[in-house]
């Protein structure tokens, strides 16, 4: 199953100095509050959207563009308005969610990562996976070291663009990664390396 997501936005309301301002790691959600398809689909392009079509670069840089990281957005029951709960990989080419499993796994994820109470209340989980052998296959081992260091790109993106959108997220990396590979049903070569659970913030400022 495909979702095509709406067009992202290149120009907000908040500028860039005030969410690198206002960033915080943030652990509670309203239970008032849902998420929109075109919040997730700003959040996804953030993370790995495609801003530059003829050269195909994304949102954030790569060690030689190779690109080893997917996003799979978690989405819990009755979190997101108009998609249905499961799992979804984005796909950057189209900007659009494909649908991996179609059962709601957040409880599970939030076991998988030590019991952290904000994995398991989250409407939205956006997990980071990479495929190292994209990168290491140019670069050897060293291809490891610049894998890390774009996930880091990837995770500040998607911090500030939650910020800009009224919304709130904290880097995950206490996880057990076999359990978290299994329960989101990912190929042998992918690693998971964030879980990214987000919301609107009980407590904003």
């Amino acid at each position: 199953m495909m979702v095509t997501l709406p067009k992202p936005k290149i120009k907000g309301v908040m500028s860039l100095e005030e969410a690198i301002n206002v960033r915080r790691s943030r652990r509670s959600w309203r239970k008032d509050r849902k998420l929109t398809l075109e919040q997730v689909g700003q959040l996804a392009w953030a993370a790995q959207g495609i801003t530059n079509w003829r050269e195909g670069f994304r949102a954030a840089p790569s060690a030689g563009a190779t690109y080893p990281l997917e996003i799979y957005i978690v989405v819990r029951e009755n979190g997101v308005k108009d998609l249905g709960k499961g799992v979804y990989r984005y796909n950057p080419f189209k900007h659009c969610l494909m649908k991996t499993l179609d059962v709601d796994i957040t409880y599970e994820l939030m076991e998988a990562s030590l019991g952290q109470y904000w994995v398991g209340s989250a409407p939205v989980n956006m997990v980071i996976v990479a495929d190292y052998s994209r990168t290491t296959r140019f670069y050897g081992d060293r291809g490891y070291r610049y894998v890390h260091m774009e996930v880091g790109h990837t995770g500040q993106n998607i911090y500030l663009q939650a910020e800009a959108l009224g919304l709130g997220t904290v880097a995950i990396g206490a996880f057990y990664d076999n359990r978290v590979k299994e329960i989101l049903n990912l190929a042998r070569k992918l690693t998971p390396l964030y879980i990214m659970p987000i919301g609107y913030p009980e407590k904003r400022y």
